[in-house]
């Protein structure tokens, strides 16, 4: 008998910032579990290759080019969801930037930017999904946090944390809200995975990749393939007593205390 426990067949997902890194990822396994995809990013270059990949694996595919802070296009998007699907049964909200902005130099313009995009945009994006999940019974979202959610980076992150903070509360109160309703919201806080905007940074200063790995006691930065079993278990039903969980993605960052030390820098090789 075929193992159903992961079987995404014939469902719908939404997952933004499908254009590259995680939301790629995140999409392709979908697809190979079973799901359709509406793919969302701003960057139509990107969502292209991404729904091509996507048809290959003969899923059905609606890539859409907007901005998640743009409050309008997110309810708008729902509604192109109903009439390309008629149904949502997962979203995933990925895409959202900071700013890394000295907090004495931070604006008030600056704050609301970067909130808008990784607060605002996530939460109209819940709403929207929410009614229609509520109305149908059941339905997962997850929303991408970070370890900045629940500690501090220092580094003039301060608005970047103050914003991924809110979408880990956000995450715990409509999880309280809808969870008796069969619908699950949860959250993933990765650490330091690698993306274009983190590359061009370490080739800037090549002894801010030390300074992470000083800190992930698996020895490696993460690849956006990490979260690719992470979400299909999140979209599955192998997962419907999991809600308003914050699950750290971070080789083990967030376990290891401020003064430990990797077992790999003692001369025991991380496995690569």
């Amino acid at each position: 008998m075929a193992n159903t426990l992961f079987d995404l067949s014939d469902r719908v997902s939404v997952v933004s910032g499908a254009a590259r890194g995680m939301g790629r990822s995140t999409s392709l396994a979908l697809a190979d579990a079973g799901s359709h995809l509406v793919l969302v990013d701003r960057d139509g270059d990107g969502l292209t290759e991404t729904a091509e990949m996507i048809a290959e694996r003969g899923r059905r595919c609606l890539p859409v080019t907007m901005d998640v802070s743009d409050g309008s296009r997110v309810c708008e998007l729902y509604e192109q969801v109903d009439e390309e699907f008629g149904r949502v049964d997962f979203v995933a909200n990925i895409a959202g930037e900071g700013m890394i902005v000295d907090p004495l130099d931070l604006t008030e313009d600056q704050l609301i930017q970067v909130f808008k995009n990784l607060v605002i945009g996530r939460y109209l994006s819940c709403r929207e999904a929410g009614r229609r999940m509520l109305a149908a019974g059941r339905g997962s979202i997850v929303n991408i946090g970070s370890l900045a959610s629940i500690t501090a980076l220092g580094r003039s992150h301060v608005s970047y944390s103050m914003a991924m903070g809110a979408v880990v509360q956000m995450t715990r109160e409509l999880s309280t809200e809808w969870s008796g309703h069969g619908v699950r919201v949860n959250a993933i806080l990765p650490a330091q995975v690698i993306n274009p905007g983190l590359q061009e940074r370490i080739d800037a200063d090549p002894a801010l990749k030390d300074r992470f790995l000083s800190g992930i006691p698996s020895g490696r930065m993460g690849v956006p393939e990490d979260i690719q079993g992470l979400m299909v278990l999140l979209a599955s039903d192998a997962s419907s007593w999991i809600t308003g969980a914050l699950i750290p993605m971070d080789g083990g960052n967030l376990a290891m205390n401020a003064g430990g030390t990797p077992g790999w820098t003692t001369g025991v090789k991380p496995s690569e």
